[in-house]
């Protein structure tokens, strides 16, 4: 097992000379000079999630089978597998008995909830009632679990069969060959101060050469973007479009817990006019996992998905299930993909591919994606094997076959089904057609229609964003512990830690600009046109843009502060801010959350 501590990196002798620990002398880092450790294996995935795992895991069984050695190393930018790690979660099965038959009989595994009823209820202001809920959303043979908790355990599975697995080692850029194809990935320098200079703990990051390789960052990462876009592999897809999940574990009183039970919620907090809605999952062991999803398109940009949750647990409904003896005990935030069928890109590149929600395989009528995200990882595992298999090093790996595969297993009909029923808000029908046709169409039609509902105008959710002046300012009510809390007192619930003085990761850019006329810029259309949306649209109190008169960097009296030691990794960012000049770059590995429960 690697350790940064094994690998001494070799940088030329002049650089040594310059490492101080006083900033004066320190040496501007310039990766020209920087002679990296590299490291040779055939297969290197980058996440430690379902789906990365699962691939992982397939890898060495087909290993098994074929008797044939494969290396295969997991890059996980968390400090542990699974810190990072957060969704609902009610897990289907499918995909978890293909992979591992007999995980039931493991002593440790983490499915111990079943999920033992499903309802679902429309919210006004007071009032829950209790409506019919589409069948895709029967949970019956489904588990209630922690997705992090799910993740350590599939960690642990797959170092058990061999797996390199790297927590604390962030994938942050990728190794092009000279053909352009896809070498491997880089790993993130360690030790540099905010300015960028070399401290006297300064080790370069690691390239990882493989044979393949396969990207499996979760929902908007950073090294699957930049092959999106390198690559050109939307060119027949729809923009990828997203929610903000925020989500509590409390563990409530007893006369409130109700083991295996799921709800879902819609309406209240939420206007007509902004997609969303809520959960409540009854998981083992006293825990209530609870929540809220925010569709990303929301045009208000007064709109705090924050503060929406926080004004949903006030409801008469939620106000009962976390009265007694209950205590919130976690709390996080993480994008997730709404786009379905019509905005999964083109699967493969040269080299390489991409795997679970790097490519968006969610079924938003089911809430659920761990499924599809296990299986696209065991289909590419399968692919890879093929080509490591064929002992030709003629040219980059072909995985076009992963494709071809994945379209012909369930996982594409799972999508194919719901394919029309997100996009269905987007159409002249508006959300309340959205809502009936989204009904009829999974009651009645199954998705068996000659039509597909396509984002011709190639939208994405921060041209959704209208300015402020076409909106009044929300007034939310003043937090109310035990209920509701500051944002500041729930983060620390998220364990978050950044080391300090490192580069700020969370960078003003735009076409490779980064200088400060374009944060000037930044500041002025995001103050003056949309009333600073992310400070609070951002679920970690990341963003502030505050009064200085004398910044340069500022306009009309204000200035941006970004406190990148808060940030929970959401992508929200990113994803959302109207102008699209903020880049979500990996931190230090292992900085972030610290998730556990979640």
């Amino acid at each position: 097992m690697l350790t940064r501590t094994v690998f001494r990196p070799r940088i030329f002798n002049f650089n040594r000379l310059l490492h101080s620990s006083s900033r004066i002398n320190r040496q501007l880092f310039d990766p020209s000079t920087v002679e990296r450790v590299s490291e040779d294996v055939d297969v290197c995935i980058v996440g430690a999630g379902p789906a990365g795992l699962s691939t992982a895991i397939r890898l060495k069984q087909l290993e098994q089978k074929l008797g044939k050695e494969f290396r295969v190393v997991v890059l996980e930018k968390g400090a542990e597998v699974g810190s990072h790690i957060l969704s609902g979660a009610v897990i289907e099965p499918r995909a978890l008995d293909e992979l591992l038959p007999d995980w039931a009989l493991r002593d440790d595994h983490p499915l111990t909830q079943s999920a033992t009823s499903s309802h679902m209820r429309f919210l006004t202001k007071s009032l829950s009632i209790p409506i019919p809920h589409p069948p895709q959303m029967s949970n019956q043979g489904n588990y209630i679990v922690s997705l992090s908790r799910f993740a350590a355990w599939l960690g642990s599975v797959a170092e058990e069969m061999g797996v390199e697995v790297y927590p604390g080692f962030a994938g942050a850029g990728v190794v092009y060959a000279d053909d352009g194809s896809v070498a491997g990935v880089r790993t993130n320098e360690v030790g540099l101060d905010r300015l960028g200079c070399m401290k006297e703990s300064f080790e370069p990051g690691m390239e990882f050469r493989a044979k393949i390789t396969l990207i499996a960052e979760g929902a908007h990462g950073s090294i699957a973007k930049e092959l999106i876009q390198n690559f050109d592999l939307r060119r027949n897809s729809d923009p990828q479009t997203y929610g903000i999940g925020l989500k509590e574990v409390w563990r409530v009183d007893p006369t409130q817990y109700r083991p295996g039970e799921v709800v879902h919620t819609m309406g209240w907090p939420l206007d007509f006019r902004t997609y969303g809605g809520g959960w409540v999952y009854h998981m083992a062991d006293g825990l209530v996992s609870l929540g809220l999803v925010i569709g990303l398109d929301y045009a208000n940009p007064y709109l705090s998905p924050y503060k929406e949750f926080q004004r949903m647990k006030h409801h008469p409904y939620f106000a009962q299930l976390l009265s007694g003896n209950s205590t919130r005990v976690a709390y996080g935030g993480r994008s997730l993909n709404e786009g379905g069928l019509q905005a999964v890109p083109q699967l493969y590149f040269p080299g390489g591919a991409l795997v679970g929600c790097s490519a968006g395989f969610v079924n938003i009528a089911k809430i659920k994606g761990t499924h599809n995200a296990m299986k696209s990882g065991m289909l590419a595992a399968e692919a890879a094997a093929a080509v490591l298999s064929q002992d030709s090093s003629s040219g980059p790996a072909d995985m076009s076959k992963y494709e071809t595969a994945l379209k012909n297993s369930w996982v594409w009909s799972d999508l194919n089904e719901v394919r029309n029923l997100r996009e269905s808000f987007h159409t002249p029908l508006g959300i309340w057609g959205g809502i009936m046709y989204s009904g009829v169409d999974s009651l009645l039609l199954k998705g068996r229609t000659p039509w597909t509902f396509r984002n011709r105008a190639r939208l994405t959710d921060a041209q959704h964003t209208q300015p402020a002046y076409r909106f009044r300012p929300i007034n939310y009510p003043p937090p109310q512990p035990p209920l509701s809390t500051d944002l500041l007192t729930s983060l620390t619930l998220t364990g978050t830690n950044h080391a300090e003085e490192q580069p700020v990761h969370l960078r003003v850019r735009k076409d490779g600009v980064e200088d400060t006329a374009l944060r000037k810029l930044h500041v002025q259309r995001n103050v003056s046109e949309y009333a600073g949306l992310l400070q609070r649209a951002c679920p970690a109190g990341v963003y502030e843009y505050i009064e200085d008169e004398t910044a340069a960097d500022g306009w009309n009296g204000h200035k941006l502060v970004i406190n990148s030691q808060n940030c929970i990794h959401c992508k929200l960012c990113d994803i959302k801010v109207p102008t699209q000049d903020i880049t979500w770059t990996v931190p230090e590995g292992g900085g972030g959350p610290k998730y556990t429960i979640t």
